[in-house]
């Protein structure tokens, strides 16, 4: 298999810019849509559930359809990242939003429990398992697309801008919860209030879909296509038979990004509520602080990987986060006072998963590159982000530092695969 590289060293250009800004504008309206599940569990749980459980039962059984939308994300991406190295990025790239904004519309529309029964909670399922096969065919997606329309030296800051805008998703979600906790009574939210972000998530998605028509397929697939060296063979094959090492290490990081983002930007809110006491509309304040500093987290951890590499960058990044992370969970019982600058100071530590996907992109080939990357980060983040809640949850019962003892082991790891990287020169 002939490989293309990334694109030769130059300065970046006013066409990179506006690729980068149009790509991350439409990543964030989708994972909007794809999280702001995360932010009504309460609701829906009781909303979708039998009234007579536990309440932690409940959490759990919502916490479970969460999950079911990341389990369904390697199927999802599997199939676009096939036929997107076969027949273009944009195409795939485009197709996986349309149905986001689809499922997330539906979602809006759902009659609960009361209304229909056990029905209720399974047509959530099936929207919940749509969606997650949008996001697989877009996250791996987009961080290849902007790879390939940049300078190899400047990859880094492409993917952490393009990171940067999926984590913007995350903040209009916690935006969008604050304001309608803001706007709205409890009672007002449990009644009819829940069903307007999910609706406004499904216009989002069609603006989004609307945008990438002014979006070109990327130089690297068009020469590739020209140049007959697109692969002979099943993507997929040649990811597994040829890059098990690239595999392993994408899905050791993507372990790492998973627990960052699915812990303490999304599940964080309701522990702040259920174990330190806060009300929602200040932790939704909090995490909206947290998820603006992790966006520009990302692109700092962009430009900075392209300078000194992905081993180094993850050796310290890795230790940085741990500490405040312990730092943070520990000190809410105590000093539940220093919520805000603390909270965000660990958003800005998460940012150092916006260097991630630097690493994925230079470990695979360009004929097989989306798959690759969709391969490796979707099973991986179906696996541990998907079971991460669940997991987290049990832990819980038993140990209340649960989500600072998990995100101890996490980094430990991700400090072992940054030494791998840097012994590689990575």
């Amino acid at each position: 298999m002939t490989d293309i590289s990334l694109a030769p060293s130059r300065a970046l250009m006013g066409r990179d810019y506006r690729t980068l800004a149009l790509a991350a504008l439409g990543g964030a309206l989708e994972f909007y849509d794809f999280i702001i599940f995360v932010f009504f569990v309460a609701v829906l749980g009781n909303l979708f559930f039998p009234p007579d459980v536990p309440d932690w039962v409940r959490q759990f059984q919502t916490f479970g359809i969460f999950a079911a939308g990341y389990l369904a994300r390697p199927l999802g991406g599997i199939i676009m990242a096939h036929f997107g190295d076969l027949f273009g990025r944009k195409r795939m790239f485009t197709l996986s939003i349309f149905l986001m904004a689809l499922s997330t519309l539906g979602i809006g529309f759902l009659p609960t429990y009361a209304s229909i029964g056990i029905a209720a909670p399974i047509l959530l399922l099936l929207f919940r398992i749509l969606q997650g096969a949008a996001i697989g065919g877009e996250v791996p997606g987009a961080w290849t697309f902007v790879s390939e329309h940049v300078p190899e030296r400047h990859v880094g800051y492409a993917c952490g801008t393009l990171t940067c805008g999926l984590t913007a998703g995350i903040l209009l979600g916690s935006l969008v919860a604050t304001a309608l906790n803001t706007a709205y009574t409890s009672a007002d939210i449990h009644d009819f209030a829940w069903r307007i972000p999910f609706l406004l998530g499904g216009l989002f998605g069609l603006v989004a879909v609307y945008l990438r028509r002014w979006l070109e397929e990327t130089p690297i697939f068009l020469e590739m296509k020209r140049a007959k060296a697109l692969s002979s063979e099943v993507p997929l094959k040649v990811v597994v038979h040829r890059h098990p090492v690239g595999i392993v290490v994408s899905m050791l990081m993507t372990w790492l990004l998973s627990a960052a983002i699915v812990v303490v930007i999304l599940m964080t809110p309701t522990f702040l509520q259920k174990v330190y006491g806060f009300d929602a509309l200040t932790s939704l304040q909090a995490n909206s602080i947290a998820t603006f500093t992790l966006s520009i987290g990302c692109v700092l951890a962009g430009a900075i990987v392209d300078r000194v590499g992905a081993g180094r960058f993850f050796l310290v990044g890795t230790v940085a986060l741990a500490t405040v992370c312990y730092a943070f969970y520990t000190l809410m019982f105590t000093r539940p006072d220093l919520l805000f600058p603390l909270y965000g100071l660990v958003g800005l530590l998460v940012g150092t998963i916006g260097a991630v996907p630097y690493v994925m992109v230079k470990s695979f080939p360009a004929a097989v590159r989306f798959t690759g990357l969709s391969f490796s980060y979707n099973v991986a983040y179906a696996i541990f982000g998907g079971l991460t809640p669940m997991f987290v949850t049990l832990m819980m019962q038993a140990d209340k530092l649960a989500p600072a003892h998990y995100m101890l082991a996490i980094c430990t790891l991700g400090f072992a695969t940054a030494v791998y990287l840097w012994r590689r020169g990575v």
